[in-house]
């Protein structure tokens, strides 16, 4: 299962806007619905979900966070 998979199952926090205004919550919601999954699954979107954080946190920061 992708991350896009997860992201489809939870309209709300699968949003590019939603992610802009809090990444917390959308990574929270994310990991809600991995949890929900059965084992094989989710060792997959959890794969796919560490791929999407290291994604991100190798293209360097976009906003401040002071």
């Amino acid at each position: 299962m992708s991350m896009d998979a997860a992201e489809s199952a939870d309209e709300p926090g699968g949003s590019k806007t939603a992610d802009a205004a809090d990444p917390d919550a959308h990574l929270l919601s994310a990991l809600e619905v991995i949890e929900q999954q059965p084992l094989a699954e989710r060792a997959a979107a959890y794969a796919a979900l560490h791929d999407e954080l290291a994604r991100r946190l190798e293209s360097g920061p976009t906003t401040s966070r002071e």
